[in-house]
């Protein structure tokens, strides 16, 4: 008996959440999940609310709402990002968290899925104020971390810097340093050579690889970018530098389409001088982040926030080939005009963007060994093991004759369902 598309707790319930739940209910009838296992596989393990106040620079206290949500414990210590954006809600980190433990299963991590995030535009924050909200975020979490339960890493809105501050507050909580208890972190206190690119390189990798299937030369691919923070521009210069031409790029302020190629270096330039940000650059015609979705073009690579990709959209997509390197792009209504269109090629999000949790498991390896690799050796690696989840996602395709994101979604949560089923349900 199937079972229904319920979100199984309201409170989780938001849009997002349904759709994680929706794909994990598809991929579990998919494989016939023992109903004894479903629940305790889809639903997260905790989740923890913390309200975080910050004296800022007028010297008003404002109070701000985080969160972190721990899916499940059954292969290691959980591993997710931190998000600073102001539409954060828990069901939001609820949906990230259940995605990041089917991303870290398909890609054989032994982790874990967890996600965490506070209701806040951090880019009106001063920087001591952001160093404020960074410090006392992680105060308030720390009993329910450490390098052997959640291992934290910059998301949206979050950076290194964000990171090496949740790190030091932690350290000196705990009276000595303990670099291994967040990732991402700069290379001065225990970060990891190619952890910064490892997500816009790995989303690159997988789009050639799937370009070179569909013997299409990278000189000829034209390329649209939805989203121009860390992963989207690592992406755009690795892209450009197998030989593709760049012809849109956007953020939260507007977007820039150039059918002849974007000047990526100006735009790059533009935005590190205006913390990051696209917003007065003059290097292409005005265009929405809508709009930019329905460009002609090879590759379209959403790298911004979840939901994009809508039943009402879908049908104007020109692209041959959907890169998903933002977290649930494309909703499940989306996906199934995309699935009955049969024209374009989706690179699911779960295999698509896992550079990042890769390279900060590298990181976290590094850190707990204190040995560390070099840069070519961390991109070999994560090159490999990108490649092994492609050929298994491939043939599980061929295998149960399902969308590629059924099949990536069928190998992650059948291999954490394994793992608590040999485990056992503890009384």
């Amino acid at each position: 008996m199937k079972t229904p598309a319920q979100p199984g707790s309201s409170l989780y319930d938001s849009d997002v959440f349904r759709m994680a739940c929706r794909q994990f209910d598809l991929a579990a009838d998919l494989i016939g999940l023992d109903s004894d296992l479903r629940e305790r596989t889809k639903l997260p393990k905790r989740c923890l609310t913390v309200t975080i106040p910050v004296k800022h620079d007028d010297g008003r206290v404002r109070v701000y709402e985080g969160y972190r949500v721990q899916h499940h414990l059954s292969l290691g210590p959980t591993k997710g990002g931190i998000r600073f954006h102001p539409g954060v809600t828990i069901g939001e980190v609820a949906a990230l968290a259940m995605w990041m433990s089917w991303k870290c299963a398909l890609v054989g991590l032994p982790y874990g899925g967890a996600k965490g995030g506070v209701a806040v535009d951090p880019r009106a924050l001063s920087p001591r104020e952001l160093e404020g909200l960074s410090r006392r975020y992680m105060q308030e979490i720390i009993p329910f971390v450490g390098p052997s339960i959640d291992v934290p890493a910059p998301d949206m809105g979050t950076n290194e810097q964000v990171m090496a501050w949740m790190m030091d507050t932690y350290s000196n909580q705990v009276g000595n340093s303990v670099p291994a208890v967040v990732t991402g972190k700069p290379l001065a206190v225990g970060g990891s050579e190619g952890r910064r690119e490892a997500t816009g390189r790995g989303v690159a990798h997988l789009v050639k690889r799937q370009l070179e299937a569909l013997r299409i030369p990278l000189s000829e691919a034209t390329i649209a970018i939805q989203g121009f923070g860390n992963v989207g521009a690592e992406a755009a210069v690795a892209l450009r530098g197998h030989g593709a031409k760049i012809i849109a790029i956007s953020d939260v302020s507007g977007g820039f389409h150039d059918p002849r190629g974007l000047d990526l270096d100006s735009a790059l330039a533009h935005a590190a001088s205006h913390r990051g940000g696209l917003a007065g650059w003059k290097g292409g015609d005005a265009i929405s982040n809508e709009a930019l979705l329905e460009l002609p073009c090879t590759v379209l690579i959403p790298a911004a926030l979840e939901r994009v990709i809508t039943p009402g959209n879908a049908p104007r997509l020109k692209c041959r080939v959907l890169a998903e390197a933002a977290n649930g792009p494309t909703t499940n209504d989306a996906d199934r005009v995309i699935e009955a269109r049969g024209d374009i090629e989706v690179i699911p999000d779960i295999v698509c963007n896992s550079g990042g949790v890769i390279v900060s498991y590298f990181e976290w390896v590094q850190d707990l060994q204190s040995l560390f690799w070099t840069r070519a050796e961390v991109l070999e690696k994560l090159y490999g093991l990108l490649d092994r989840a492609w050929e298994a996602v491939e043939a599980e395709r061929r295998r149960l004759r399902c969308p590629r994101r059924l099949a990536a979604l069928a190998l992650g949560i059948g291999r954490v369902a394994e793992a608590k089923a040999s485990r056992g349900l503890f009384p």
